[in-house]
């Protein structure tokens, strides 16, 4: 597994090295020992899966305040999704800049998310899953979102026809 550091200050992308053959191909996901070789410390709570119908989907972007802060593996099992992190930490020199990725199966990609660091997708197939390892337990009342449109993030997301939001993500207060 390669562990490639990001523009978002403690953020990292993963990418599988796949042994291939015949039958198809064999690789490493999630390693503790290669990432704690970096100085990422992560611990797996709970996982979760986002399926998505039609490409166009964005979720996000989402992120649980202290005291239950989230770190988050993210890849994508079926179709392509462009991943987005915001940095939310006012001590980061990173602070507000924002860092996307695209997703897939076939890339065989992974993104670290640290602690305070916001994240959403757009999905960019229709029948889209994004696979998500968490290090906390869900805790609504810490649980928070941005404006994906937010002016002040200037984030460039895919053009893609008919985008499909949610009341919520749609509705976050501006910056």
């Amino acid at each position: 597994m390669d562990i490639i550091p990001l523009k978002i200050k403690g953020a990292f992308l993963l990418r599988q090295n796949r042994v291939e053959d015949e039958r198809g191909f064999f690789a490493r996901q999630f390693c503790i020992q290669e990432m704690k070789a970096v100085g990422i410390d992560f611990q797996i709570k709970q996982c979760n899966i986002s399926w998505n119908k039609c490409k166009g989907t964005l979720r996000g972007l989402h992120y649980q305040e202290e005291p239950y802060p989230e770190i988050k593996l993210v890849s994508c099992t079926q179709g392509r999704a462009y991943d987005v992190l915001v940095d939310l930490r006012p001590e980061s020199n990173t602070y507000l800049q924002w860092v996307a990725n695209e997703l897939s199966f076939e890339s065989g990609t992974t993104v670290y998310i640290p602690p305070g660091v916001a994240h959403g997708f757009q999905t960019l197939e229709d029948n889209t899953v994004v696979y998500y390892q968490v290090s906390e337990y869900f805790y609504s009342k810490y649980y928070h979102g941005l404006r994906w449109n937010d002016p002040k993030l200037g984030i460039k997301w895919p053009e893609c026809g008919q985008r499909i939001i949610n009341k919520r993500d749609a509705s976050y207060e501006l910056l």
